[in-house]
């Protein structure tokens, strides 16, 4: 059970889109892509969220304090399209011709979810991105019927 303390159970009673398990997916899939696939280079990210500074730039917004103490230090950066291929080639790994029906399942009907997932978890401390990165990098990269139906071919025996 998850402790109702940890920032990714408060993010699931703010924001109930994804289910935890589309969260745990990502970072399988993030974790792929890195150490399977060996995507990513070395780029400085950014520093974990603070949310005093968001208050300070959005006064009436309710944030939740979820800081970490990792130090800001080089990391293997992923790119949201990469890791949109990642998760492609991991969701048909793991879940054959059923990926799409898994990932639906899940709230996930387009690769902008990907992005929505992603920076829900940076916003919440458990991921980071570099300057450069947007929500914007996850959108339309590929369509979901091509990309999870495509090659499955049952032949008659």
């Amino acid at each position: 059970m998850l402790d109702p303390s940890h920032p990714i159970a408060q993010l699931l009673d703010a924001d109930r889109r994804y289910p935890f398990e589309a969260y745990v997916f990502i970072f399988e899939a993030l974790h792929y892509a890195q150490n399977v696939l060996n995507m990513g280079a070395e780029h400085p990210s950014e520093a974990p969220f603070d949310p005093e500074a968001r208050k300070e730039e959005e006064p009436n917004l309710e944030i939740r304090d979820f800081r970490e103490t990792e130090r800001n230090e080089t990391e293997r950066h992923v790119t949201g399209q990469e890791l949109c291929e990642a998760i492609r080639r991991y969701a048909l790994e793991q879940y054959g011709y059923m990926a799409k029906t898994v990932l639906n399942n899940w709230g996930i009907h387009h690769t902008a979810d990907f992005g929505q997932i992603v920076f829900n978890l940076i916003r919440v401390g458990q991921m980071r991105k570099t300057p450069t990165d947007t929500v914007v990098d996850f959108e339309n990269v590929y369509d979901f019927d091509t990309a999870f139906r495509q090659g499955f071919k049952i032949s008659p025996p």
